[in-house]
C-alpha cells in the first residue's frame, strides 16, 4: 500500500528535525576539534567552525608533554575501571539480595535505600565522614563512597525478578548456594543490564570531577576533568610554558602556534574521546538493557 502524501510530508518533516538536531548537537564538538587541531594564532582570529585552517599537532604535543595531565589521564583511567567493575558487582551482589522475597525486612530495607534517593546528609556532614573514614586525599574516595547506587540496585533487582524461577530451582539441585547460583546462572544471563549499566557508571566516574576538588590536596591524585576544568578557568599557557626547556619556550613564543583556548580544546579532547569509543561496543545492549527497568514484578 503506497503511502499518502501526508504521511511523505510527515516523514520529511521528521528527517529534516532529525537532520538539524544532529547538526546542532554535534556542531560544537566538530568546533572544539577543529580548534584542537588549528595553530593557536590562527584561532585567535576568530571564524573557525568545523576544519582546521592552519593544521597542526602542536596543541596535542604541549598536552603530552605536560606531566600533570598525563597522570590526570591514568588517574582517571584507573577511576573508571577500578569503579565500574566494583561498582557493578556490589551493586548486582546487593541486588540479588534484594530480589529474594523470603527476606526478613525486604520492604523495610526497600523503603530505607529509596530515601537515599530524595535526602542527602549534605556536604559537612559528607565531608566529616570521608575525614573519619581516612579517605581525605586518597585514591579511593573516588571508589567506596559510590560502591553502590541505588537506582542500578532497583534495574537488576527488576531484571533478577523476571528471569525463570526455574533456572535458580534447577541450580540448587545441582548444589549451588546463592553465590553459585548468582555467579554461575544469574549474572551470564544479565549481559544487556551489565553492559547498560557499567557504561552509565564508567561515564559517571570519567566525567566528575567535583570529589578531587574537596577530599584531594594532592594534585598528582587529581583525575583529568578536574585538571581541565582548572585549565577552562586559568591561563594554562604559562603553567605549561614553565615545564619546558628556554629552547621549546623560545620557539612558542616566536611562533605563537599555541594559545589558551587551543590547548584547552585539545585537553578536552583527549578527556573526551576516550569514553566516547566506548558507546559503540555496547550500542546493542541499550533498548533492552534500559527498559527493563520499567518492567513491573
Amino acid at each position: 500500500m503506497r503511502d499518502s502524501l501526508g504521511d511523505r510530508i510527515m516523514v520529511i518533516c521528521i528527517y529534516t528535525f532529525l537532520i538539524l538536531f544532529a547538526i546542532t548537537t554535534l556542531y560544537p564538538f566538530l568546533n572544539a576539534l577543529a580548534i584542537s587541531f588549528n595553530q593557536g594564532l590562527d584561532t585567535s582570529k576568530g571564524g573557525l567552525t568545523i576544519w582546521p585552517r592552519v593544521f597542526t599537532f602542536e596543541n596535542y604535543k604541549f598536552v603530552f608533554k605536560d606531566e600533570r595531565l598525563m597522570s590526570g589521564f591514568v588517574i582517571s583511567v584507573l577511576r573508571t575501571i577500578i569503579g565500574t567493575i566494583t561498582s557493578i558487582l556490589c551493586t548486582a551482589i546487593f541486588a540479588y539480595g534484594m530480589s529474594k522475597r523470603e527476606l526478613m525486612g525486604r520492604k523495610y530495607y526497600m523503603v530505607m535505600c529509596i530515601i537515599t534517593m530524595y535526602f542527602g546528609g549534605g556536604l559537612i556532614p559528607t565531608f566529616m565522614l570521608i575525614r573519619n573514614l581516612g579517605l581525605m586525599n586518597s585514591f579511593w574516595v573516588y571508589i567506596i563512597p559510590g560502591l553502590i547506587g541505588v537506582w542500578n540496585m532497583i534495574i537488576f533487582r527488576t531484571f533478577f525478578n523476571g528471569l525463570p524461577n526455574g533456572l535458580e530451582e534447577s541450580a540448587k539441585i545441582d548444589g549451588c548456594g546463592n553465590w553459585g547460583t548468582l555467579f554461575r546462572i544469574v549474572l551470564p544471563l544479565s549481559g544487556p543490564v551489565i553492559a547498560t549499566l557499567a557504561l552509565f557508571t564508567a561515564v559517571a566516574h570519567w566525567n566528575e570531577w567535583f570529589l578531587a576538588g574537596i577530599y584531594i590536596s594532592d594534585q598528582n591524585l587529581y583525575p583529568i576533568q578536574t585538571i581541565l576544568r582548572q585549565i577552562l578557568l586559568s591561563n594554562i599557557v604559562s603553567e605549561t610554558a614553565a615545564n619546558l626547556d628556554s629552547a621549546s619556550l623560545a620557539r612558542m613564543q616566536q611562533a605563537k602556534t599555541v594559545t589558551s583556548k587551543s590547548l584547552s580544546m585539545a585537553t578536552m579532547m583527549v578527556a573526551t574521546l576516550p569514553i566516547i569509543s566506548v558507546y559503540p561496543f555496547v550500542q546493542k545492549y541499550f533498548v533492552k538493557g534500559v527498559l527493563v527497568g520499567s518492567l513491573k514484578e
